[in-house]
Formats: C-alpha cells, structure tokens, sequence
C-alpha cells in the first residue's frame, strides 16, 4: 500500500478559497504546468497546491529497513518543490505536497480529492507530442479519468509574461449535453472578470459529414452552418441574463483548419467537453477535441460529463 501522503505547508492555508493542484516534476513540462497554474490562480483568486507524486518502494520491504528509500526520494522532491515555490509570485498562496503512489495520475486525482480542488493543471510529459501540447502517459491517464476539469499547460508558456487570463472560449458541439461546460466556463469568466467567447467548429471533410442524396458541398455547407448557429443561439439563452458574451462560428476542411481561423491571443484559454463516450462525472479526451490540441498555442481546459455532487 502507498504510504501516507507527506505534506509541506509554504504558506498558511486560505480557507475556504478555490484551490488548484499542479502537477509538478522538476522538469520543463513542470515549469509549464506551474506557469499556468499561477496565471490560472491568479486570474481566480485561488491557491496553488504543488503536488510531486513518487513511486513508492517496491524492493521486499519485509527484507529491508522501511523507510530509507521513500526519506531519500522525498527529501529530494522536497528540495524541487521548495524551489518551485520559491518562484511563485507572492500574491499568490502556495502549498506543496509530497505523495507515495503507484499511478502519477492516481496519486493526483486523489490529492485534487482530497483537497477538494477546482481543477488539476498539467504540463507535457514527454511522448506523444501534438502540437504545442505533449500528451504523455500520464496527461492522456488523467483525460480519460479524472473527476475536475484538466488545464493543459502548452509548451513554453512557462516563457510567457501575461499575468491574467485575457478571454476565456468555449467550444460548443453541435450534440446535446453542453450545459455542464457552459455552467463551468460562465463560471471561469465570472471570476476572471473576462469576457466568454462561445464558438462552434465545423469541419466540412466529407468522410464526416452526414450525407443526404442530393447533397452538395454548398448545402452540406449550408445546412452545418445552420446547424451551428442554432447550436450558438441556444447555449446563449442559457447564460445569465446580460453577460458578457460573443459568439463566432468557424468552418474548414477539417477541425485543425477550423481552428486555424480562430484568432488567438497571449492570455487566451479554451474549455471543451467530455466525450459523449465520458463516464458520468469523468473525463473524456474526444476526436474533436484531440485534434483542436494539435494546433492550438493556448491552455486547454477539458471539463468532466456531468459535475461532482457532494455525494461523490
């Protein structure tokens, strides 16, 4: 069994404030993950709880003196923690944590639980590069399971001076079941003082694309485009009377070209949905949005199904 996570307390801890985990290694995909946390944390008002997840001790621990290896291994994560820390911006409040567990994604879920925090954000881990992002074992671990919203930090943010979330957008799929993503974007911008931008992505390839007889690329065109603003104008009667909001309709030969023709901006972030595939309250990397990550330069926040209860 894994041991009891270790805990180290940077500052005092804020109550009951939103609170974000990052998933930490002393790594550059690290550097990302906290360079977002804090611009995440402090577009919010949050707290940042910096999480290093270890393996714990597999050599016969009946045959050998308990505790060595994980003191050892611990110490070490200490020390990275403390001088991520230590770069931390002093308006934000900061904690890190050291936790003994098999899965690194596990381990994270467990502590997001635990400190019953808004999101886990992550950086790349190497393997399986998409564009800007770099899904690794554990990033697509923690997309097709975790029970809050995952924040995917993309190469190099950690180089990025923007302080704030500039505008938040919000993908719209043309299936039903969008009320949970809107729910959590309204909520996004509500607290980040942004305006929401809602778009709806349309990728005209023929192969899926539903087809009628006598279809044409004009209506096949015309009839997705219909679809779509249909699909905008019912998410905004939805939003709280008054807010902030555009919305924006994209079209291309395939969804990586739809994107393309999104203006993007330094501060810029964009939530998705679950797949419809997703178990209730877990996530679920869909096709659509796996291929938005092959070229987007900005944060991805990808939202569960349906939300946690307090039940859960």
């Amino acid at each position: 069994m894994p041991t009891p996570a270790t805990t180290t307390t940077i500052t005092d801890p804020i109550g009951p404030n939103m609170r974000l985990v990052v998933g930490y290694l002393a790594t550059d995909g690290g550097a990302d993950a906290l360079a977002l946390g804090v611009r995440l944390a402090r577009t919010l008002g949050a707290a940042l709880d910096v999480c290093m997840i270890l393996p714990p001790d597999r050599v016969l621990p009946a045959l050998v003196p308990t505790g060595g290896y994980e003191d050892v291994l611990a110490e070490q994560a200490g020390k990275w923690l403390a001088e991520a820390a230590a770069t931390v911006p002093d308006d934000v409040e900061v904690a890190t944590h050291v936790v003994f567990d098999e899965s690194f994604a596990e381990g994270l879920i467990g502590e997001a639980l635990r400190l019953e925090s808004e999101a886990i954000v992550v950086g790349g881990a190497g393997g399986g590069l998409i564009g800007s992002h770099s899904l690794g074992s554990v990033v697509n671990e923690l997309l097709h399971s975790a029970p809050v919203p995952v924040a995917l930090a993309p190469r190099g943010i950690r180089h990025s001076a923007v302080e704030r979330v500039r505008e938040v957008t919000c993908a719209i799929g043309v299936r039903p079941g969008a009320e949970v993503l809107l729910r959590t974007a309204v909520r996004a911008s509500e607290a980040a003082g942004t305006p929401l931008r809602l778009v709806s992505l349309i990728a005209l390839d023929p192969l899926h694309t539903t087809r009628r007889p006598d279809d044409t690329p004009d209506t096949i065109r015309e009839r997705s485009l219909a679809h779509a603003a249909e699909t905008l104008e019912v998410a905004k009667s939805i939003l709280p009377e008054n807010f902030p909001v555009s919305s924006e309709i994209t079209h291309g030969p395939t969804v990586e070209a739809a994107v393309n023709k999104l203006d993007w901006h330094d501060g810029d972030l964009i939530m998705v949905g679950s797949s419809r595939l997703a178990q209730p309250r877990r996530l679920f990397l869909g096709s659509t949005a796996a291929k938005m990550l092959r070229v987007l330069q900005v944060p991805m926040v990808v939202v569960p199904k349906e939300e946690m209860t307090d039940h859960d």
